[in-house]
């Protein structure tokens, strides 16, 4: 039986794994103390809580994840509305809205008032035509369309999905998820959330499948150098020792850019990157929230720090994405900062104010969350394959045609798998 080797235990990495265990011998090496990457879960001491490294929200036209959650038997971990539903606040006009989108491809909800974003005018649609045809050095500022359409809910959509400000990135990249996602309808647009954290949904079931096949996972395991010989991968230098592959031996690199550079110095991939800073306030009370915000358990912010509020029993979550623009904040200060956003979008949509003291909170920074998703990174993104015939990539920072996202890096997964002739469903593989 052919041994594949995958190099860290990130979702691309555990996507790779969990598609190759019933057709292969697996060896998994995760340099950290436990696989997940950026989608984990863990006890924060400060909080005294389980919390998420970083918030994510899927989207229902995400089929990668949900084959990968499907195959884990782990979809009824998630949580959401079962709808189309999107609450906001307007942090500066004081406005909360819904957006409710209707099912079908036909966008009935442009022309409800109560469904759509508050303001527009339907010639700003038009923006969403420009974004899916943008091509190579477009920036999305060059596809918006001034009005409340683009103010209120594509800039906040573009800095969310790419983690880059508008003004430097990729047109190409977001009109992409614009054509599988609000292109589609409603129905490719239901949001989803880890009901029980994302370890609970991503890396736990992955834990146990993997081992269900013999799949051998070694964590606190760093692969510190590559041999090649003859265009193949011959062996790894690992923090445990050598280990020598085989003839029909295979290796799956699932690391970060910068580390997969290091090992592959003839490598080009990303090398500008951009920060999330996720807040977390362990609550004393549980809200009661009304309305729409109790229906999806998330709400969106407009014209603040604050992006994204999630609502978890004990903890109010926070991403704030593009953060490299507030690096120069202290932590206090950004946490009672954006404890005051929270109080002015949520005191009218909850039961019992929250309390005008900053709670308990943790705020947890990604120096390099995602590859800063500019047109000129893009353009350094490898695809799956390499020039060693042994030898695939993985990670969402790869050609994915998508910018860092769980989807992204769980396609790129199968993508190395494919490339390396193995079976695999996914139709995009190399």
């Amino acid at each position: 039986m052919s041994h594949v080797h995958v190099i860290g235990g990130g979702l691309a990495g555990l996507s790779a794994a969990v598609e190759l265990a019933p057709q292969a011998r697996v060896t998994l090496y995760e340099a950290g103390p436990a696989c997940g990457g950026r989608a984990r879960s863990f006890h924060d001491r400060a909080l005294d809580t389980v919390i998420d490294n970083g918030n994510h929200l899927l989207l229902s036209a995400n089929p990668c994840t949900f084959r990968y959650l499907d195959l884990l038997g782990a979809r009824d971990t998630l949580k959401g509305p079962g709808q189309p539903v999107f609450p906001w606040y307007d942090l500066e006009a004081g406005l909360a809205w819904t957006l409710r989108l209707s099912p079908g491809r036909i966008p009935f909800w442009l022309l409800r008032r109560g469904s759509r974003v508050p303001g527009m005018k339907l010639g700003e649609v038009m923006a969403l035509f420009r974004l899916m045809k943008a091509e190579g050095q477009t920036r999305v500022a060059d596809c918006l369309l001034p009005g409340q359409f683009a103010h209120r809910l594509l800039e906040p959509l573009a800095v969310s999905g790419l983690n880059t400000d508008i003004e430097t990135g990729s047109a190409r990249l977001l009109g992409n998820i614009v054509r599988r996602t609000l292109a589609k309808g409603g129905s490719a647009c239901c949001p989803w959330m880890a009901a029980n954290g994302l370890s609970e949904s991503f890396v736990t079931p992955a834990m146990r499948y993997l081992d269900a096949f013999h799949a051998e996972v070694l964590t606190g395991t760093r692969v510190s150098a590559l041999k090649e010989e003859a265009g193949r991968i011959v062996a790894l230098e690992t923090s445990n020792g050598p280990v020598t592959l085989g003839a029909e031996d295979s290796v799956i690199m699932a690391v970060p850019s910068p580390v997969a550079t290091g090992l592959l110095p003839e490598l080009d991939g990303p090398d500008e990157f951009e920060s999330i800073a996720n807040a977390h306030y362990r609550l004393q009370q549980l809200l009661k929230p009304r309305g729409a915000l109790k229906q999806a358990g998330f709400i969106g912010l407009v014209g603040g720090v604050a992006e994204w509020v999630f609502l978890h029993d004990e903890v109010l979550s926070v991403t704030v994405s593009a953060a490299n623009r507030y690096a120069d904040w202290r932590n206090e200060a950004m946490l009672e900062h954006i404890w005051g956003e929270l109080r002015r979008a949520l005191d009218p949509l909850i039961e019992e104010p929250l309390p005008e003291d900053v709670p308990v909170a943790r705020l947890i920074r990604e120096k390099r969350a995602t590859f800063a998703a500019t047109p000129e990174q893009d353009k350094k993104r490898p695809g799956a394959k390499t020039a060693y015939a042994n030898l695939a990539l993985a990670g969402d920072w790869t050609d994915t045609g998508l910018p860092s996202t769980i989807e992204g890096a769980i396609q790129s997964g199968l993508a190395a798998v494919g490339a390396l002739g193995f079976r695999t469903a996914f139709a995009g593989a190399e």
